[in-house]
């Protein structure tokens, strides 16, 4: 705007010559010419979340996993979580983020990298799993999500957000309004776990090699991919985690040729110590209650709204609908993305899909553990033994 000014002033000193007409012609380029640049700036600063909104986006996504799944209230088993977490978090690019690590409580084999730091696995996922590097493969793959700003990256990239003055309310604080609407993407996103080809492929390899920096055995990951692809191999559609893009066994050979390559020799499982600790296993997906309700009624915090019209018969005829006002993906990506997205949720319009659909426990209150310094000195020294 000052060079603008700048321009105006010159104009009226040495064209004072010039019919008024094309003055007032000039005056109008640059004004307009200078609302384009601010209009981008403006753009530009949206697009920008900084590290503190990105956790604020953060907390919210894992505010609403805690309300549909609930937590679970083991302190054991988060406290194990948690120093498995840590150890890894600590030692990836982003050690200083305020890492969080919580259990939903669940049968659904799942888990969820909200942004800003907060990690989230199934109660489900760690039946499944059966030994800690499995635990370290599986938590260092959510890791590199956020260490990467995947989610927040690939809605940038996409530019589906977007946020007009004229959407805020009297009174109301466009940015906020903005990370509003943002945080609804972005939960849509890690709910149905629509990650690119490119950042699936990122997460595996980072989780695999910040593994086995701490001496876990990189297959961990391998192994873990390899029960997902047995678990859900009678099935068609996309179920739960690590279900979108490369197909799992495309996954697992990338994997092996990338620890083959590379020479990464890790060699600790720590069984013993897991299975002290996790001493139930998961669920058949065939015997999962699940809620049909999806990422949208989630998203919306219409939930009982929806199911309160499904009661009464009123949604029949509009199951396939998407609803006005929610911001799923089938709103924001466009092309083959759109279509995969309406296909997701139309299946789970029909019945819900179990390892992503899992009905949640009833306790929603996030269990706090601390982890100390020493606690978690003590812990990877026995990574070794």
């Amino acid at each position: 705007m000052k060079a603008a000014a700048i321009l105006l002033s010159s104009l009226f000193v040495i064209g004072t010559a010039a019919p008024a007409r094309a003055q007032l012609g000039a005056l109008g380029r640059i004004k307009k010419a200078a609302d384009k640049a601010a209009d981008a700036k403006n753009k530009y600063d949206d697009l920008n979340i900084t590290d503190e909104e990105e956790r604020q986006l953060g907390d919210k996504v894992s505010e609403k996993l805690r309300e549909h799944f609930g937590v679970y209230q083991n302190e054991a088993v988060t406290k194990y979580v948690s120093l498995v977490g840590t150890a890894l978090a600590l030692s990836s690019t982003r050690a200083t983020l305020n890492w969080r690590f919580i259990v939903l409580d669940t049968d659904g084999v799942n888990a969820y990298a909200a942004p800003g730091g907060v990690v989230h696995v199934t109660r489900g996922l760690l039946g499944l799993m059966k030994n800690e590097s499995e635990l370290a493969g599986v938590l260092g793959h959510e890791i590199t999500h956020v260490t990467a700003k995947h989610t927040v990256r690939a809605i940038q990239k996409s530019k589906g957000v977007t946020m007009a003055s004229s959407e805020v309310g009297p009174g109301g604080n466009l940015r906020q309004s903005f990370l509003s609407k943002f945080g609804e993407v972005i939960f849509t996103r890690v709910y149905e776990g629509e990650f690119s080809r490119e950042d699936e492929n990122d997460a595996d390899e980072g989780g695999v090699r910040l593994a086995n920096t701490l001496g876990y055995a990189p297959n961990g990951m391998v192994d873990v991919l390899k029960k997902i692809d047995a678990r859900n191999g009678s099935r068609e559609d996309r179920n739960g985690l690590f279900a979108s893009h490369p197909a799992t066994a495309d996954r697992i050979e990338k994997l092996e040729k990338l620890i083959k390559a590379d020479k990464l020799t890790g060699a600790a499982t720590v069984e013993a110590r897991y299975k002290a600790t996790i001493t139930f296993d998961a669920k058949p997906a065939s015997e999962i209650a699940v809620d049909d309700s999806g990422a949208a009624g989630l998203a919306s915090g219409d939930k009982k709204k929806d199911d309160d019209k499904k009661a009464d018969g009123k949604d029949k005829d509009k199951k396939d609908e998407p609803k006005k006002g929610r911001f799923g993906l089938g709103g924001i990506t466009g092309g083959k993305q759109t279509q995969a997205a309406q296909q997701t949720a139309s299946a789970g319009a029909r019945g819900g899909v179990p390892d992503r659909d899992a009905k949640g426990g009833p306790n929603k209150n996030a269990l706090v553990v601390k982890v100390s310094a020493a606690e978690l000195e003590a812990f990877k020294k026995g990574i070794a033994s």
